[in-house]
């Protein structure tokens, strides 16, 4: 309610407005001038009192807002760990050992021994063929060394006889020279004989083929009924050995030279000569059960394409890797002891494809800091440059904040970085190893 107190008119306790008072109207006016006057003074009052009114509204609800609590983000705290270089390269796999079987002898090919695809043993015989031919071979070489033996038998007696006539002088030097001569000729002519059953013999015994080496055969090129050709090139079947089993990976000469060097300089540690440094991912995405263990580097460069051949052995039970597959491998090649790593997720694009990550600096206030990426190892991203040890790096809620806001870290869940870190420590080579493979 409106009063007037000491030349001020008083608007009500809620507005705390004063208005000072004048006249209302000159005394000069008529009756209904004054009226509509006041009536006008009356209407801007009310008007006053209203926005007044509206104003302390709008002012005690701004002052009921709460204020929003910091976003909450996951992150990491950088630091230096020994973490595996590793490459992920392009490769096939190739039996152990390959071996073509082929017969010895020519001939009419009366069997086959063996199922096609199945697994053989080294001297398993795999064809027979007609032996009637060599066992006859066999049989005159017999006669042949018999009657060199008789003809040895003879020689020697006339030999001894002519030494004892020599001796008592009723005997010629001339013909106990002949006599002996005589002898050792036969003897010759036994020894030849005798080579000639042993070769008829061995001629024989190639008529079973056998397999020359032990693993899986494939198809059968040749049938019963077949004519193997002497001295020909036919293969009758091809054997591989598949367990254990050959990947070989090719990798670029620029980087193998520079991970000698690394290794040479120190910068990255050799792994241990036992340790199983390969993983093959199959065409499916998913791992092979087995890891396996790098034998060697070719010393010769593919000149068409620069590459390098590395010989990769991994165990295959299960008959799962096939010669001729296509397959990635990778392939640990020395441990970086103090490396710095981040998760994928926490590396960001800028558009013209530069990484950068979000960092939360020293009063909780986080900003975006550009680093230099090198390759993925494990899920996380090797940082080359760009950030120091301590350094506290958002993962997970990058989404709600943005460069100088304050933000509340909480560090991020990892179950497996223990483990990592274990297995990578366990992969160094003993210290007093040297030079690059």
């Amino acid at each position: 309610m409106d009063t007037l107190r000491g030349g001020l008119l008083w608007l009500g306790k809620r507005s705390s407005i004063w208005i000072r008072r004048v006249p209302i109207v000159p005394s000069s006016l008529t009756h209904a001038d004054r009226m509509h006057g006041l009536r006008r003074l009356r209407a801007g009052i009310a008007g006053v009192a209203i926005a007044a009114a509206v104003t302390g509204c709008n002012q005690k609800q701004q002052a009921a807002v709460p204020t929003a609590p910091p976003p909450e983000v996951s992150i990491v705290t950088v630091k230096p760990q020994p973490i595996p270089y590793q490459r992920d390269l392009p490769g096939r796999v190739a039996p152990l050992r390959i071996a073509e079987v082929r017969a010895r002898v020519g001939g009419l090919v009366i069997k086959r021994t063996f199922e096609q695809g199945s697994q053989v043993k080294e001297g398993d015989v795999l064809y027979k063929i007609d032996q009637a031919p060599y066992e006859v071979e066999l049989q005159s070489a017999e006669a042949v060394l018999a009657k060199a033996e008789a003809a040895l038998v003879l020689a020697s007696q006339q030999a001894e006889r002519l030494e004892t006539l020599l001796s008592r002088q009723t005997a010629s030097q001339a013909q106990y020279d002949s006599a002996y001569a005589t002898q050792k000729q036969a003897e010759a002519e036994v020894s030849g004989a005798r080579a000639a059953r042993d070769r008829a013999k061995l001629n024989l015994s190639y008529t079973d083929v056998r397999a020359p080496i032990s693993g899986r055969i494939g198809r059968a090129l040749l049938t019963e009924g077949a004519l193997v050709e002497q001295g020909g090139t036919a293969n009758l079947a091809t054997i591989q050995q598949l367990d254990p089993i050959y990947v070989d990976i090719t990798q670029s000469v620029g980087e193998l030279n520079k991970l000698r060097r690394d290794l040479a300089s120190g910068e990255l540690d050799r792994l241990a000569q036992d340790y199983a440094n390969a993983k093959l991912i199959m065409d499916d995405g998913t791992f092979y059960p087995s890891p396996g263990r790098v034998l060697f580097s070719d010393v010769t460069a593919d000149p068409s394409t620069g590459q390098v051949t590395l010989r990769v052995l991994f165990p295959n039970p299960s008959d799962e890797l096939f010669p001729g597959m296509y397959v990635r491998a990778r392939i640990k090649q020395g441990i970086d002891k103090d490396a710095i790593a981040v998760p994928q997720q926490a590396i960001q694009r800028t558009n013209d494809g530069k990484a950068e990550v979000w960092v939360v600096g020293k009063d909780d206030k986080v900003m975006l800091q550009p680093v230099e990426v090198g390759p993925i190892v494990e899920n996380n991203w090797l940082i080359r440059d760009g950030l120091q040890p301590g350094t506290r790096v958002v993962v997970e809620g990058v989404q709600k904040i943005s460069a100088g806001m304050v933000v509340k870290p909480v560090p991020l869940k990892t179950e497996t970085a223990e483990a990592s870190q274990a297995e990578a420590t366990a992969t160094l080579a003993p210290q007093s190893e040297a030079g690059a493979r």
